[in-house]
């Protein structure tokens, strides 16, 4: 199981009300709610391995150079040296490093790469799995990796982690009418405001996966472009002919990385903590109560 941890601590801190605080008033509602979210999660799917995959770098430079305007309106600060700062609420700032030294004193396994974001950490895991995958998300990039003959699925929360959407090749098939990788053609074409993708003006999620349908991918449609008999409609083919530029350069913006150098690290679902003192000091410290007690009798069990 990987987690796209920044996807559920964002969940977990609007989800949990702010009251919810250590005993000198710091909000941990986060922190405990990404607690709750995992004990959840590891109770119902019984994961023999469990991933904490991190965003070393949210808005890395190279993607940046391929497409100025990748995640440009979440920039709260520019940094000429090291990763741009991005806009996160005040409360929620401090709680990651509370969440991080948590995660360590469990012993579950926590992964940034730098220059990497999370999403790219799941793809180099999913990659190299041997076994079945399941990312739990709440971001719809990452359903490029579904893939049904490899047990890859993605567990989207449609409220906290108790309901999850199960994402397979059937459930994409019927919302999007494409697989896995058909996915990353069509969140190329249509864009992403939420990533500063603009996509291809005119080209919304439906024309894109009709596209796709008849041409099978992106190269395909592309090369439809300069096929006269080729069913586009005019306005299609010079959409398209003028996207040539950014059709270019998307794929490796849009396409999950599959070859990070991860660590070595021991992934396996811990069943006591690896640091019992540590974690003993920080449930002390933060008001981390029935949260961290209900996960570890979870992980005990």
């Amino acid at each position: 199981m990987l987690l796209d941890t920044a996807s559920l601590y964002f969940r977990a801190y609007f989800g949990v009300p702010e009251s919810v605080k250590a005993p000198d008033g710091a909000p941990v509602n986060a922190v405990r709610g990404l607690l709750d979210f995992i004990d959840r999660l590891v109770k119902d799917h019984r994961p023999e391995h469990l991933v904490a995959c991190m965003d070393a770098d949210w808005r890395p430079q190279w993607r940046v150079e391929l497409i100025p305007s990748y995640k440009a309106h979440r920039v709260a600060e520019e940094h000429a040296l090291g990763p741009d700062e991005e806009e996160v609420p005040d409360t929620l700032s401090p709680q990651v490093p509370v969440i991080e030294a948590v995660l360590d004193a469990l012993g579950i396994a926590r992964v940034g790469v730098e220059g990497y974001e999370a999403d790219d950490v799941i793809g180099t895991f999913t990659a190299r799995a041997k076994g079945p995958v399941d990312i739990v998300t709440g971001d719809r990039d990452l359903y490029q990796l579904v893939d049904d003959a490899r047990g890859v699925r993605v567990l989207y929360p449609l409220k906290g982690v108790g309901t999850l959407q199960t994402t397979d090749e059937a459930m994409l098939r019927e919302k999007y009418g494409v697989d896995g990788p058909g996915y990353a053609d069509l969140a190329l074409l249509r864009g992403d405001p939420s990533d500063g993708l603009p996509g291809v003006p005119g080209i919304g999620e439906k024309t894109a996966a009709k596209l796709l349908a008849e041409f099978g991918d992106l190269a395909g449609i592309m090369a439809a472009v300069d096929d006269p008999k080729a069913k586009l409609t005019p306005a299609q083919r010079t959409r398209l002919r003028e996207a040539r530029p950014y059709v270019a350069v998307a794929p490796r913006v849009v396409k999950v990385a599959d070859d990070v150098p991860l660590p070595e690290v021991d992934t396996a679902l811990p069943h006591a903590p690896r640091d019992p003192a540590a974690l003993r000091e920080l449930a002390v410290r933060w008001g981390l109560g029935g949260s961290l007690e209900r996960l570890l009798a979870t992980l005990g069990a």
